[in-house]
C-alpha cells in the first residue's frame, strides 16, 4: 500500500465551508448506543467523497473509501491502473484531504502544480515537448474540464511518454 501527499488546503470543496477532514471518531460503540457526532461527521464526509467520485464517473460499487482524519484509504478490486490513479487524484485533490492510501502495481508519475505553471510547461518538463500538454489534459479527465483550469497545489497524473 502506497501513500501520496496532497496539499490539504487546495482543491475542490465538497465538505462545506471550514469543514476539512478532522480526526477520526473513537473506537466502535455498542450497536444500541447512539453514534458519536464525530462518527456521523466522518460518514457524511465519506458520502460526500463518494458523491464526487460518482459525479466524475469513477464511483463504482467496488470502490471503498475509509476516512481517518485527513487520510483516505481507497480500495477497489475491479479498477484498472489508470482508474486507480484517477481515483487517488480525484480524492486527493479535495480540500481537507492531505494523504491518500491505495494499492497500485507500479509507482505512478504525479506532478503538483506550482504557481504560474501551465500544462505546456508541465508537458515540457515531464514529456520533453510543450505541445504534448493535451496528453496530460486527457490523462486527467474527467477531473480537468479545460486545459487552462489548473491551480497551484493540484496534483496531476503524468501519462507515459
Amino acid at each position: 500500500m502506497a501513500i501520496w501527499d496532497f496539499v490539504k488546503d487546495a482543491g475542490k470543496s465538497v465538505f462545506g465551508k471550514a469543514e476539512a477532514a478532522q480526526p477520526a471518531a473513537p473506537a466502535a460503540t455498542p450497536a444500541d448506543a447512539p453514534k458519536p457526532a464525530a462518527q456521523d461527521d466522518t460518514q457524511r464526509k465519506v458520502d460526500a467523497l463518494k458523491a464526487e467520485l460518482r459525479a466524475l464517473g469513477l464511483g463504482g460499487k467496488d470502490v471503498h473509501l475509509t476516512l481517518r482524519g485527513d487520510t483516505v484509504k481507497i480500495e477497489s478490486r475491479g479498477a484498472d491502473r489508470e482508474t486507480m490513479e484517477k481515483l487517488v487524484l480525484a480524492v486527493g485533490n479535495i480540500e481537507g484531504i492531505a494523504k491518500v492510501e491505495a494499492e497500485l502495481p507500479e509507482e505512478p508519475v504525479f506532478h503538483t502544480v506550482q504557481k504560474g505553471e501551465t500544462l505546456s510547461a508541465i508537458a515540457k518538463k515531464h514529456l520533453g515537448d510543450a505541445n504534448k500538454y493535451n496528453a496530460i489534459f486527457e490523462a486527467n479527465r474527467p477531473m480537468l474540464t479545460h486545459p487552462d483550469k489548473i491551480y497551484p497545489g493540484q496534483v496531476l497524473r503524468i501519462p507515459a511518454g
